[in-house]
């Protein structure tokens, strides 16, 4: 089962999106919270896998509740789901731990599939919020001309499908090697290329050709 909390200071909104997400079987809304800081207490009383949080709340927004719960609770996703169809915030939210950003007139399946790619490692960006945002993270990843010269094919193999979207499951399935053996090569990746976490490998891919 795949434990939910909602975090949305409309009630009508947060309602309307329970029952979207739960025509899932495997997804339950187990926690609702008004505004962030209600959404960090609950997060230390129980746990979610998945924090589908809306970012203009009252008492503590969605930024600043994303920080603390990634940087308290790092297996947690965080999902934003907003209106702003907007790069600034965007980026905001990636780099304040979010694994994903949607928008609220995203379709039912759009949001669960979303909600499972975070669940699995990847990065969720709707289509017109990534056409923003992707140009924007290029300019500021470090440019460099060449790829690095120490990746191994597999490593360049693994890159190229984490900028495809991949999760470390399909990843290992495709490959046929566990999970645990893609995590080990992406720690390896992240060292060898000096970057800070999967969306910056992605941005490698992209710079590079490689997807």
């Amino acid at each position: 089962m795949i434990r939910i909390l909602l975090a949305e200071d409309q009630v009508m909104v947060r309602q309307g999106l329970k029952m979207m997400v739960e025509t899932d079987s495997e997804i339950k809304v187990t926690g609702e919270a008004s505004h962030g800081k209600e959404a960090v207490s609950l997060c230390e009383k129980q746990h979610f896998d998945v924090i589908i949080m809306d970012i203009r709340m009252p008492e503590m927004d969605g930024l600043e509740a994303a920080r603390i719960i990634h940087s308290r609770w790092p297996n947690r996703k965080v999902l934003m789901l907003t209106t702003f169809n907007d790069d600034e915030y965007a980026l905001e939210a990636l780099k304040s731990g979010a694994s994903g950003y949607m928008l609220k007139d995203a379709e039912p399946q759009e949001l669960i599939k979303a909600i499972r790619s975070c669940l699995a490692g990847g990065l969720s960006l709707q289509d017109q919020v990534a056409a923003k945002v992707m140009p924007r993270l290029l300019k500021q990843q470090e440019r460099t001309q060449d790829v690095n010269p120490t990746l191994t094919p597999r490593e360049l193999d693994i890159i190229r499908r984490i900028g495809e979207g991949r999760s470390n499951k399909e990843i290992s399935e495709e490959l046929a090697l566990s999970v645990g053996t893609i995590k080990n090569h992406i720690t390896t990746i992240l060292d060898k290329l000096e970057l800070r976490d999967r969306t910056q490998i992605a941005i490698y891919a992209i710079r590079h050709n490689l997807v």
